[in-house]
């Protein structure tokens, strides 16, 4: 297991969460640090920009996009999963079609989206295995990416944007598994015992 380290504050909240589950992960920064690696996660907080510089300036956006490992992106990570981010204009890493674009303010709908907000199931996936509908996460974004057909539940904050997506062997969490209690627990432990 590896835990990619592309600059965010999460980095070590999701590695405890690992340990909880009794994963022993392995911080990298390069690309020789992916090699051998049965799962890899992508966490990230921050601005869609600075990270894929970062990503870059580490020699990790080409082994990224290659990687036949499968692949979680929590947060800002799962956002770099995307073509493109309206933050910045910024190319992201393409695995996931689609343009993550600013959330909407509106009245009663702050921006950013901080807090605890409930998960909406739209398809079948492992990902969701013991998640019931309405359970909630923990999210804190500024930016989402939209319902898609790769979209495995969203989440309703002045419209409706993806809170967790799987295309193949690469998923996302926009929210926090890591603080999510028990539904984060259960996504994360769901990713390392997947089948792809």
């Amino acid at each position: 297991m590896a835990v990619v380290d592309a600059g965010g504050a999460n980095l070590g909240s999701v590695c405890y969460a690992l340990e909880r589950l009794g994963v022993r992960p392995r911080v990298v920064d390069d690309a020789a640090g992916l090699a051998g690696a049965d799962r890899v996660i992508l966490p990230g907080v921050g601005a869609a920009p600075e990270a894929m510089r970062r990503l870059r300036a580490q020699g990790l956006v080409e082994p990224l996009r290659q990687l036949k490992t499968p692949l979680l992106g929590i947060c800002l990570g799962m956002q770099l999963l995307y073509e493109r981010s309206a933050e910045g204009e910024v190319e992201c890493l393409g695995l996931l079609p689609g343009v993550v674009r600013h959330l909407t303010p509106a009245l009663g709908i702050r921006v950013p989206h901080m807090g605890w907000n409930q998960l909406r199931p739209l398809r079948r996936s492992p990902l969701l295995d013991g998640v019931g509908e309405g359970d909630s996460a923990y999210f804190v974004h500024s930016y989402a990416a939209p319902v898609t057909a790769d979209t495995v539940a969203a989440c309703d904050h002045g419209g409706l944007f993806t809170a967790v997506v799987q295309r193949g062997r690469h998923c996302g969490a926009q929210f926090h598994p890591e603080r999510s209690a028990g539904t984060g627990a259960r996504i994360l432990r769901n990713f390392l015992e997947m089948d792809f």
